[in-house]
């Protein structure tokens, strides 16, 4: 059995503009969709179905020269679907544009709302997360803060430190001080004796 490579291009075609015209809103093209898809899979079942024979009738024709009955019931099985809903897809766009005077598909509002609540989930998840990220990053700072406060001194310590520095302050006052008198002393001395050269032997 040889297939032309014709009808399987031809078949994927239908295929294409069939499902092509199926996702557009207008129940016009979805009809010519429904049509050209099944056109295109009947197609291809008496392609694959073989080559042509006698008619499979027993007592007249050899078994091997009989064609297959099956893809040829299939196909007439589809035809039949096929006209079934083309005849409800007609009485739609009919329908349709008696009460509208258009055949386009609108938006379900019930399909609307539930677009509207899983972008509100989205949305409270995310503001969840974030929240959950805050409060992460809050409970660190103060982990941080605590130890802080555990590693700083406690106020008996640091009146402690403050006493002792107020100490080495007054120690260093008390030296400074008695620096300064014996500079003073030993000012006044030099210029007693810069004014009286003999003060210097009675020493």
């Amino acid at each position: 059995m040889t297939i032309s490579l014709v009808p399987l291009a031809v078949c994927g075609l239908l295929v294409a503009a069939g499902v092509t015209l199926l996702l557009e809103r207008s129940l016009v093209r979805v009809l010519a969709g429904v049509i050209l898809l099944g056109n295109g899979v009947n197609l291809l079942i008496l392609t694959t179905g073989g080559d042509a024979g006698d008619p499979p009738l027993l007592g007249r024709a050899e078994p091997d020269q009989m064609a297959d009955p099956l893809p040829q019931a299939m196909v007439l099985t589809a035809i039949v679907i096929t006209l079934g809903v083309t005849a409800f897809l007609l009485s739609m766009v009919h329908r349709a544009w008696q009460l509208r005077g258009s055949d386009e598909v609108s938006d379900d509002t019930e399909d609307r709302w539930v677009r509207l609540r899983a972008r509100r989930g989205q949305l409270g998840e995310r503001v969840r997360a974030r929240q959950a990220e805050y409060d992460r990053l809050v409970a660190e700072q103060r982990a941080e803060l605590h130890a802080e406060l555990r590693d700083e001194p406690t106020r008996g310590e640091r009146m402690a430190h403050r006493r002792a520095d107020r100490r080495r302050l007054k120690a260093r006052q008390r030296e400074a001080r008695k620096q300064m008198r014996r500079a003073i002393r030993a000012e006044r001395e030099r210029q007693a004796l810069a004014l009286d050269p003999e003060l210097e032997g009675d020493e």
